[in-house]
């Protein structure tokens, strides 16, 4: 206790001692600070298994953190200058103050970083919270400097904010308007990190890398970046295929288009051929057809007349249904649509067994790769827009 009075006494015996006593007392502060407590503090971290204090560590910045210690050293010892006590007080507490914001806006990245790293992290952001929670503790950092220098109550400084109102909804319209779209996209699950979605407005179309208070950020297939305002994804239109993922299949929806001069109804001979067709002839032998195509249509006759666009179309259905990588369980559909002047559409709608891009493509290449060569044994011509070749060939046919 003697040793305490002894010193106060020789700080306050001359402003020379004061200013080597509190300097020396504010360098001892933070070398205990730094070396002590915040080294030991990344030690421990670094013993230790788990991975969460590692990540604190790393945001929060201990040895920043060390330079609070010679800042209350001098506040605790600024009535030793009575003419300079309070610009030191507040200049100490200044210091303190915004050290402690950026900790705390240091802190919530730290959360946000851990809600990310877990194993069960479905893609919910809640960034746009965190950020919110950042631009309180700053408006109350701000609050606070401007108190402390003018001597006046936060108190009084909040009820003198009413008459700014207007301006301030004016100056934070952005936020306001993002901060109301991210609780809107959250509550109803619209959209989160690591979907797919398209926003044709932004030409945007890619991954969703990151979702925060203020802006969306989406990595396109072409690897750029498309950065979408928060509030402007619920103004606009746009396609999530979360739902496609999920289900574990993806659609088909792809016509080919039948040359209509080529329809007829199947011969004799024809019958018999599709008969030996494997994925047919259960198809050919379990109705009774007409069993030629020469004779006239008789208005009386009751048995159907098989065309080769009604067996192309049924070896179609069959091979689909064959195919190992085609969803049994969801829709598998061939159908004809309206006939145009590019012939008659006959559309493959079934959903593959993967949703990864690449195996998808194969899969419907494969699919149309195999009726386009099929199509020529069933009598029929796919529908192509004439060439040059043709033309020529129609030139050379007429010398």
């Amino acid at each position: 206790m003697d040793i305490i009075t002894d010193l106060q006494l020789w700080l306050e015996a001359s402003p020379q001692n004061a200013l080597l006593g509190v300097a020396g007392l504010a360098l001892a502060a933070y070398l205990v600070a730094r070396y002590f407590v915040a080294r030991g503090l990344v030690y421990l971290t670094q013993r230790s298994r788990n991975q969460w204090d590692d990540v604190l560590v790393a945001h929060i910045k201990p040895y920043r953190l060390s330079l609070v210690a010679p800042f209350l050293i001098t506040y605790a010892f600024a009535y030793l200058w009575p003419d300079s006590q309070v610009l030191l007080q507040n200049l100490s507490l200044f210091v303190v103050l915004w050290l402690t914001v950026t900790s705390v806006n240091s802190l919530l990245n730290a959360i946000n970083v851990l809600y990310e790293s877990r194993t069960e992290y479905s893609g919910v952001a809640i960034q746009g919270y965190l950020d919110l929670g950042k631009l309180i503790f700053l408006a109350v950092g701000i609050i606070l400097t401007i108190s402390l220098f003018t001597g006046r109550s936060p108190v009084l400084l909040l009820s003198g904010l009413g008459a700014l109102t207007a301006v301030l909804l004016l100056v934070f319209q952005d936020t306001i308007l993002s901060l109301v779209a991210s609780v809107q996209i959250a509550a109803n699950d619209l959209v989160k990190e690591g979907d797919w979605i398209e926003v044709p407005s932004f030409d945007a179309d890619g991954d969703v890398t990151n979702m925060s208070l203020h802006s969306i950020k989406i990595q396109n297939f072409d690897m750029t970046f498309t950065v979408i305002p928060t509030h402007k994804l619920m103004e606009v239109s746009y396609k999530n295929w979360r739902g496609m993922s999920q289900s574990g299949g993806r659609r088909i929806k792809r016509a080919i288009y039948v040359d209509i001069s080529t329809i007829h109804f199947c011969t004799d001979a024809e019958l018999e051929s599709l008969k030996q067709v494997e994925l047919l002839s259960d198809f050919i032998a379990g109705r009774k057809w007409e069993p030629t195509g020469d004779q006239p249509v008789s208005g009386a006759s009751v048995k159907p007349r098989l065309t080769n666009v009604g067996a192309f179309t049924a070896y179609i259905n069959a091979y689909a249904n064959s195919r190992p990588d085609i969803r049994k369980d969801m829709v598998l559909l061939v159908r004809q649509l309206d006939p145009g002047p590019t012939g008659l559409p006959l559309e493959i709608y079934v959903f593959t067994n993967t949703t990864v891009w690449q195996e998808y493509e194969a899969i419907q290449a494969s699919i149309f790769d195999h009726l386009l060569a099929t199509a020529p044994e069933f009598g029929l011509r796919v529908f192509q827009q004439p060439t040059g070749r043709d033309f020529a060939s129609l030139a050379d046919s007429g010398n």
